[in-house]
């Protein structure tokens, strides 16, 4: 057996053992949960009220009813989620197990329907990352590291934040969010897999819902600040706000979800090391977040906030390494290189002037990552040839790399050269056919041949797998305007919306796509049919 913060470790081939508890506990303690949520909700409505009547924000009547009816529904339990995946990470011993406990509190059916509810939060609120490419690198890592993990089931919405800040969470119902700047803290795939697995390992143990069980014996005080310090949050448009909720919790409540993230440490470096990635990579992320932290003076990173890092976090996990016997492993992949620099010269300021500093990069350190950022820093000057001219370089040593090949088509694609990119996308299909970000980027050179129902087509096949990707909506969207196609138009939008939660938005698209298809009967029906949807979504959103 291996160890790490003083617990015993599996070895590759061992399997974990789950103690179950009896029913006669399994009936207690559901409805002990279900008591503790109802009064937390009666409290969430005690702070509502002080909230209306006591705070001086200068917001409408109407603003103050419909928001905070919404926030009673879905903020309360999204806090709790948020707040739970943020919190400390220190050693305590005495871990609790996971049985039939737990779904007495929250069913694994409650906690998909909490994420789908947090998830159209994060796409009606967060800056996301709209870039393909790096949303399919992603996804497509994820699922391979999940392969070895200790989930059942393995169905993920992967959401990208644009933030590059370092920050990761887990959600229930499989939803992963991921800064941009994970990556860029992150100097090798290893290390980014260090931080999913651990992520990955709140999900299989299902923390969330084990924080609602043992919620029942936590202080009432404390809930109130949580809400409170919530509501803040959301009516000041202000995240910060809720940071204060965390920190004002109770001693006892920050011992046990320090054990949480203790679990998540063990389970997460079981799985680095299932997934093939040198051990010590876990370690070494530890070491880039204590850096990280002595660098950021007053303006620290919430997640070096709610996950601080001791000096005893850092050699258990070198010393667990150690005692695996394992001797290098996978520490990163080309792409995630090409990922890395795409990033880089992203979020560099000014972005229009961003190549002369990775040219003085690049003569000092001749990485694919710094060549590649150089290529995408010369594409966002529109320095086209400059930018196929360094992509060339990559194309030598990597002939045959997709994302090498789709950002050669992207830059042929912005400089005008539409025939030129279309062969090169098409090539790209060719050998992965239904490719997300070649399809996005195909669908785009169509519409700008003209070749529009192709363009919509296309997008609409992607839609087959990716219904709920709020991006492919409004894209299809952009495009059926372009064609004049005035009734799709307003149907997609009216979809993109009622991903984001925009429930009013959505209702007036599909009014206006109701006063166009008078002359399709199908598509009126179906159309009536999401009006009626949408209207029965505000009633039940006013009660």
């Amino acid at each position: 057996m291996l160890t790490i913060n003083g617990d015993s470790v599996e070895p590759r081939t061992a399997k974990r053992k789950i103690e179950t508890t009896s029913n006669n506990a399994k009936a207690n303690d559901s409805s002990v949960g279900k008591i503790f949520l109802k009064i937390l909700l009666s409290c969430c409505n005690i702070v509502l009220s002080l909230l209306s009547k006591r705070i001086d924000y200068k917001i409408s009547t109407a603003f103050r009813t419909k928001k905070l009816a919404m926030f009673k529904r879905t903020h309360l339990l999204s806090f709790f989620l948020i707040f739970h995946l943020n919190i400390n990470s220190q050693v305590v011993s005495n871990l609790p197990t996971l049985g039939d406990r737990v779904s007495g509190a929250v069913s694994v059916e409650q906690e998909k329907q909490i994420g789908e509810a947090f998830l159209g939060q994060i796409y009606a609120q967060a800056p996301l990352i709209n870039d393909p490419m790096i949303q399919e690198f992603t996804e497509l890592l994820i699922y391979r590291i999940s392969e070895t993990s200790a989930l059942s089931e393995r169905s993920f919405n992967v959401v990208l934040i644009d933030d590059k800040t370092l920050n990761a969470f887990a959600a229930p119902g499989g939803i992963i969010g991921i800064n941009g700047g994970l990556f860029l803290n992150a100097d090798d795939e290893s290390q980014f897999a260090s931080v999913i697995s651990h992520e990955l390992a709140h999900l299989s143990q299902r923390h969330f819902a084990r924080n609602i069980l043992r919620g029942s014996d936590t202080n009432m005080a404390s809930a109130l600040v949580m809400i409170s310090a919530l509501a803040l949050a959301i009516i000041a448009n202000n995240p910060s706000a809720f940071i204060a909720g965390p920190a004002a919790l109770s001693q006892e409540n920050l011992r046990y979800s320090r054990n949480l993230e203790k679990e998540a440490d063990r389970f997460g470096f079981n799985n680095l090391i299932k997934a093939g990635y040198d051990p010590k990579s876990m370690g070494e992320m530890f070491e880039n977040m204590v850096q990280i932290r002595r660098l950021s003076g007053d303006q620290i990173p919430e997640f070096l906030l709610t996950h601080p890092v001791s000096s005893s976090r850092v050699s258990d996990a070198f010393n667990a390494a150690d005692q695996t016997g394992i001797i290098g492993g996978k520490r990163n992949s080309i792409d995630y290189q090409f990922i890395r620099g795409r990033l880089k010269a992203d979020y560099y300021k000014p972005i229009n002037n961003s190549y002369n500093y990775f040219k003085e990069i690049l003569e000092a350190d001749k990485s694919n990552e710094n060549i590649y950022a150089l290529v995408r820093s010369y594409y966002h000057a529109t320095k086209f040839q400059e930018s196929l001219d360094a992509l060339g370089l990559l194309l030598k040593k990597f002939p045959k790399d997709i994302m090498l090949q789709l950002t050669n088509a992207e830059i042929l694609f912005g400089m005008g050269n539409l025939e030129a990119a279309k062969t090169q996308a098409e090539e790209v299909l060719r050998i992965s056919p239904k490719n997300y970000p070649a399809t996005m980027l195909y669908s785009k050179i169509l519409s700008g041949l003209d070749e529009f129902y192709l363009a919509e087509e296309s997008l609409r096949d992607l839609l087959i797998t990716k219904k709920n990707n709020p991006l492919i909506w409004l894209q299809l969207s952009e495009i059926q305007r372009a064609g004049k196609n005035i009734l799709g138009y307003h149907m997609s939008l009216g979809e993109y919306y009622l991903i984001l939660g925009q429930i009013d938005e959505s209702l007036n698209q599909f009014r206006f796509a109701l006063k166009l298809s008078e002359e399709n009967f199908q598509t009126m029906e179906y159309i009536l049919e999401k009006i009626k949807l949408l209207q029965t979504n505000l009633r039940n959103r006013a009660r």
